[in-house]
């Protein structure tokens, strides 16, 4: 490593820009899967409850109308405590000077406010400043998409009538839509929803019920509607995403494309290096050094390698973390993730050094002299 210095820094740079490109995009994957659920994320149900939503749906974010009376049907279901609708209208949002864009309108009843706003993503106003007939809570991170900044106070027009933002949130982000907060019967009167339908409902179960058991009956009990552990929901919504969008192809592709050609740079420069020293290993075997000496030295600068290029990966790492969380792109950089990085580093720069054991094992001092 210290003799070479060369290919010492270009096999640095090759696991410091794999790991790295590894990371990023593995991060933004992570970000983007949280996205896609945001309808759940962003409310204040938690993995205890149930969500009914039309039996055909397997994406949270494609909601159809299902009949309101299950709100209160459900209820009957032995082992439900009880039950929130939850309405989700498609509307026109107009700022002063023009600027029109699509929002999807969540509502909910007070003072839970069961779709959301999660009161730890608001940074202005509270969820009871929602109650007003015609406040709304609006995401800080959309100011850029929206083309206006954002405040307690904006006045704007949804569908063609008069609004106020009164909530401001931060992180309370939606995929491929822009969301905005209010009440059940807002959300009905700026969307133009019928009373009669719901887009879903949250059930939440009596302490010490069978989560599993519940969620049957109620599915062999209503017609038309389907019952949702919320993990398994946001697996599905995740999973019908990826799929359709080929998003999972085109992230997963490049991270493989990474880890290969990681693997491959690392494995021939150490290959490398090991020609050009032939005659010190040859030499080191002959004066009585074992394979096993040899294969531990070599496996050793590997390592040093490894640890030295994934620290570095990681530092760049958090340093664009740091650059994207003020745009809205937050990378969760926690121990799974940097467990994960650590065994494609040992990977790449362990796996790649076989290359240069098998050649030296195989090397007869005799043949250098």
């Amino acid at each position: 490593m210290k003799f070479d210095k060369p290919k010492s820094i270009g096999i640095l740079v090759g696991i410091v820009i794999s790991i790295f490109l590894i990371g990023q995009q593995l991060g933004t994957l992570r970000f983007l899967s949280v996205l896609m659920t945001g309808v759940v994320v962003n409310s204040n149900s938690t993995d205890q409850d149930i969500w009914v939503i039309d039996e055909v749906t397997k994406n949270v974010n494609v909601l159809n109308k299902i009949d309101a009376r299950v709100v209160q049907e459900v209820r009957s279901i032995d082992g439900v405590a009880t039950s929130y609708s939850v309405v989700i209208a498609n509307t026109s949002v107009t700022f002063p000077g023009g600027k029109t864009t699509a929002v999807n309108l969540v509502g909910s009843d007070g003072p839970v406010f069961i779709a959301g706003p999660n009161p730890s993503k608001i940074i202005e106003g509270s969820l009871n400043d929602l109650y007003q007939d015609n406040s709304v809570a609006a995401e800080f991170f959309n100011s850029k998409d929206l083309g206006v900044t954002l405040h307690r106070g904006q006045a704007l027009e949804i569908n063609k009538k008069a609004a106020v933002v009164k909530v401001l949130t931060k992180n309370a982000q939606g995929f491929g839509g822009n969301f905005m907060f209010t009440s059940l019967k807002n959300a009905r009167f700026y969307g133009g929803l019928s009373p009669d339908q719901v887009s879903a409902v949250v059930v939440k179960i009596k302490p010490g019920a069978d989560k599993q058991s519940v969620i049957n009956q109620i599915n062999q009990t209503f017609y038309g509607v389907k019952a949702w552990d919320v993990a398994e929901l946001k697996k599905s919504t995740v999973s019908e995403i990826l799929v359709t969008s080929n998003m999972g192809v085109s992230f997963g592709s490049l991270i493989v494309f990474a880890s290969i050609s990681g693997f491959f740079i690392i494995g021939l420069t150490l290959y490398s290096s090991a020609l050009d020293r032939l005659v010190d290993y040859g030499t080191l075997k002959a004066i009585g050094a074992t394979n096993g000496y040899v294969t531990r030295l070599i496996l050793t600068q590997a390592l040093l390698f490894a640890f030295s290029g994934y620290f570095m990966a990681v530092l760049l790492l958090f340093l664009f973390k740091s650059g994207v969380a003020n745009a809205g792109l937050i990378i969760d950089l926690d121990w799974q993730l940097n467990g994960l990085l650590m065994a494609i580093t040992l990977f790449m720069s362990v796996g790649g050094s076989l290359f240069a054991v098998f050649k030296i094992k195989r090397l007869e001092p005799a043949s250098i002299f």
